[in-house]
């Protein structure tokens, strides 16, 4: 788990490096897809880690909103005031709290009853996926893509317990 977090983390460093080339109008310009543009994505990525993160914690959410982190600078500033808040949960991952439970009760009443496993998973899954639109707006506009090779990155052991 904890591998897939420190992967995942690994390659948003590398794509805020890739920001850098491009034109803000280009970051801001809307898209197809995804969040409908680049920082828009990037935004919603750390908002969704760290909201399924504090919900485990029991903590008060916290919405990174755009505009508000409209600019690849006040992204980093956001990510970089949480990652540690992340880092922390992830890093006291344990066995013992996959089967944990999340219950969130719906506005029409529902009540909902997530794994904190299967959430850590989504979590994972959920940047992946989203970073996969990245790298198709990068080929839209010519230029290569983040690499998305786990392999070759020098995470095999890197955290005690990763998968």
């Amino acid at each position: 788990m904890q591998t897939l977090f420190r992967y995942n983390w690994m390659i948003r460093e590398e794509w805020y490096k890739w920001c850098e080339e491009l034109p803000e109008e280009e970051l801001l310009k809307e898209r197809i897809g995804g969040m409908g543009g680049i920082l828009k994505t990037l935004v919603h990525i750390i908002d969704v880690e760290l909201s399924w993160i504090r919900d485990m914690e029991g903590k008060p959410d916290f919405r990174a909103d755009f505009p508000e982190f409209g600019t690849l600078q006040k992204i980093r500033e956001l990510d970089a005031r949480f990652r540690p808040e992340v880092e922390q949960f992830v890093l006291a991952w344990h066995e013992g709290l996959e089967r944990n439970i999340l219950k969130d009760e719906r506005a029409d009443g529902r009540v909902i009853e997530d794994a904190w496993g299967e959430i850590m998973r989504h979590i994972i899954a959920h940047e992946i996926h989203h970073i996969g639109q990245l790298s198709v707006w990068s080929r839209e506009l010519g230029k290569k893509p983040v690499s998305a090779n786990l392999v070759g990155r020098g995470l095999a052991g890197s955290l005690p317990g990763g998968e």
